[in-house]
C-alpha cells in the first residue's frame, strides 16, 4: 500500500479515538473536554505539517519511480514547497528532459539509419545469433534474387539455392572477400558484427563491383582491340596487295604454279585473320538497343525454326515450352535474336550430339531459359564464362558470351547460366 494511503488510514483512525474520547470526556466535565479539543487542533495542525513536509514530498518523489519504470519521459513532477524535495524535484526534471531529449536523438538516428540502409545500394544482411536472418534491406533482396522479405526472415543463407548465398556462407567473421558468379556479377562481400545493447549481433555487406568492373574492362579490351585491328588490317592489306601482284606477275611465267598456289594460301589466311579480328571489333561497336514492345513467344519460335537444322544434323531435339498469356517485353528484336541463337548454338555445342533443348518462357516477372542435357559447367569455369577472351572451346575465341553479356546488360536484363543438380545445364534471362 502506498505511503499516502497509509496516512490517511492513519489519520482517520486517530482522528476517530480522539473523537470518541472527546465525546465521553464530554460527561465528566469541561476541562478534559477543552483538553481533548486542544490535542485535536494539535493532532490536525501536527498531520498537515508531516503531509506536507514528508508525506507529499515521498508520494511525489514515489509517482517519479512510477514514470521511470513506465518510460513516460514527457511527464514532469511540480514542487512541493518543501527545500530538500523540491531540489530532488528538480533533479529529476532535468534528468527527464535529458532522457526525452536522448530519447528523441537515437529515435531520429535510428529513423535515419533504416532510412539509408534501404536506400543504399549495398546490400545489408542482419543475423541473429544462430545465424538467422533477422532483417535485410532491398538491395540484397536484389541481389540474392528475393522477391519478398517474409520468405528470407527467419531462415539460414544455406537454405536458398543462390550462388551468392553460397558464397556468403562460406565466409568467416570479419572476412572480405570479392567473388564473381555465373551470372557474369561480382561482388564484394564483407562479413562483420556490431554492438547492440551489449551484444554482438553479426551482419553481411555485399558491395556490387559489376559496373564498375564491366567498365573496365570494355574500356581496357576496346583499346586493345582497335590497336590490334588497325595494325592487322593495315598489315594483312599491305600483304595481300603484294602478294596479288607477284601472283599476277608470276601468271605467265613456266614452273611457279607450286609458288602461286602458296602466295593464294597466304592471302586466304590474310584474309582470315581479317575476318577474325573484324569480330572482335564488332563486339566493341555494339548498337545501343532500338527497345519497342515485342512477343517473346514468337521470337523464340521464329529462332527455334533458324536453329532446327542444325540441331537436327547433331540429332538433338529442341522442344519449347511457352507460357500463354504471356507480357510483352521491350527488346530490340534483332540484338536479342542474335542473343538467343548464340545461347542455342552454345547448348547445342555443349552437347555435341544425341541430346535435348527445352527453350522455356514464364511470367510473373518475365522470364526466358534455355536449358539442355550437355555436358554441363564446373563451378571453376562458371566464374570465368563471362570474362573477355574466355573460352572453354578449342580455338575459340572467347566473344560469343561477351555479346550476349552486353546485349543483355544494355537491355537491363538479368541472367545467369549455371549446372543444376539436376544435371540440366540453364541459361536463364529475366526481364525487369
Amino acid at each position: 500500500m502506498k505511503l499516502k494511503s497509509l496516512f490517511w488510514i492513519f489519520t482517520f483512525l486517530l482522528l476517530t479515538v480522539l473523537s470518541v474520547l472527546t465525546y465521553n470526556v464530554m460527561q465528566k466535565g469541561s476541562f478534559m473536554f477543552y483538553l481533548l479539543e486542544g490535542l485535536i487542533a494539535v493532532t490536525i495542525v501536527f498531520l498537515s505539517i508531516f503531509y506536507r513536509k514528508i508525506v507529499k514530498p515521498l508520494h511525489t518523489i514515489g509517482n517519479g519511480m512510477d514514470l521511470l519504470k513506465e518510460q513516460d519521459f514527457g511527464s514532469r513532477l511540480s514542487p512541493v514547497g518543501q527545500y530538500e524535495a523540491d531540489r530532488i524535484v528538480n533533479v529529476f526534471n532535468r534528468m527527464m528532459e535529458q532522457l526525452k531529449n536522448e530519447r528523441l536523438r537515437l529515435r531520429e538516428q535510428n529513423t535515419f539509419l533504416d532510412l539509408l540502409i534501404n536506400a543504399s545500394p549495398l546490400g545489408v544482411i542482419i543475423l541473429n545469433y544462430d545465424e538467422k536472418i533477422t532483417s535485410l534491406n532491398p538491395s540484397a533482396l536484389k541481389v540474392l534474387g528475393i522477391h519478398s522479405c517474409e520468405s528470407i526472415i527467419g531462415k539460414m543463407l544455406s537454405e536458398f539455392q543462390s550462388p551468392l548465398a553460397e558464397e556468403l556462407c562460406q565466409l568467416s567473421l570479419n572476412d572480405t572477400r570479392t567473388v564473381q558468379l555465373n551470372d557474369a556479377n561480382i561482388y564484394r562481400c564483407t562479413y562483420s558484427s556490431f554492438i547492440d545493447q551489449g551484444f554482438q549481433h553479426p551482419f553481411m555487406l555485399v558491395e556490387s563491383l559489376t559496373d564498375e568492373v564491366m567498365k573496365a574492362e570494355k574500356k581496357a579490351y576496346e583499346k586493345v582491340i582497335r590497336m590490334i585491328a588497325h595494325e592487322v588490317n593495315n598489315t594483312t592489306a599491305g600483304i595481300t596487295s603484294t602478294l596479288d601482284t607477284v601472283e599476277v606477275t608470276l601468271a605467265d611465267v613456266e614452273n611457279t604454279e607450286d609458288i602461286r598456289e602458296v602466295m593464294r594460301v597466304c592471302i586466304d589466311r590474310c584474309f582470315s585473320m581479317s575476318r577474325f579480328i573484324t569480330n572482335f571489333a564488332d563486339v566493341v561497336k555494339i548498337p545501343d538497343p532500338d527497345l519497342r514492345s515485342q512477343d517473346l513467344n514468337e521470337l523464340v519460335n521464329s529462332c527455334k525454326i533458324f536453329m532446327d537444322n542444325i540441331c537436327h544434323n547433331r540429332y538433338i531435339t529442341m522442344s519449347l515450352d511457352l507460357s500463354e498469356n504471356l507480357d510483352k517485353v521491350m527488346i530490340d528484336s534483332c540484338l536479342f535474336e542474335q542473343v538467343l541463337v548464340n545461347i542455342i548454338k552454345n547448348s547445342a555445342e555443349s552437347i555435341d550430339s544425341d541430346g535435348e533443348i527445352i527453350i522455356r518462357t514464364t511470367n510473373n516477372p518475365v522470364c526466358l531459359e534455355i536449358a539442355d542435357n550437355g555436358k554441363g559447367i564446373s563451378k571453376e569455369t562458371a566464374a570465368k564464362l563471362f570474362s573477355p577472351f574466355f573460352s572453354t572451346k578449342p580455338g575459340g575465341q572467347g566473344i560469343g558470351l561477351i555479346f550476349i553479356r552486353e546485349v543483355l546488360v544494355k537491355h537491363g536484363c538479368t541472367f545467369s547460366l549455371r549446372t543444376y543438380e539436376d544435371g540440366l545445364t540453364r541459361f536463364r534471362i529475366l526481364f525487369n
